[in-house]
């Protein structure tokens, strides 16, 4: 308990596995659903948005500052970005979709977690 007090990184990691189940499970249901992979991956990132603006904000950073969205927003675009282009590339593997998908958790995961430190959430340093 006191890591998770003490950590930002820790407390990251911890919302990260709630978030990301919720994307994935979007994800996940929208792509089994039949929704082409693209429009999945963006609605469970609009989704994804959303709910990680205020567990992250609130939980991780501390932080629950509203004019912050847009600078989160922007980062998550990156975030998609990189997911899409990704999923692109393995799709031409014929690596299956939500494999794929659950791999590329954790990178960008990680890619995420600066992004926010340094572009969102930078006036915190708990």
């Amino acid at each position: 308990m006191y890591l998770f007090k003490k950590s930002k990184s820790v407390r990251f990691l911890l919302v990260g596995v709630v978030n990301t189940l919720f994307g994935y499970g979007v994800f996940a249901l929208l792509f089994r659903l039949g929704l082409d992979e693209r429009y999945s991956l963006l609605i469970a990132t609009i989704c994804g948005v959303l709910f990680n603006f205020k567990t992250i904000g609130a939980i991780v950073f501390k932080d629950q500052n509203n004019r912050l969205l847009a600078r989160f927003i922007g980062v998550y675009l990156v975030i998609y970005l990189l997911n899409a282009e990704s999923l692109r590339i393995v799709k031409m593997l014929g690596i299956n979709m939500l494999v794929a998908q659950a791999i590329l958790v954790l990178p960008l995961a990680i890619v995420s977690y600066f992004l926010n430190k340094t572009f969102v959430f930078r006036g915190n340093r708990q």
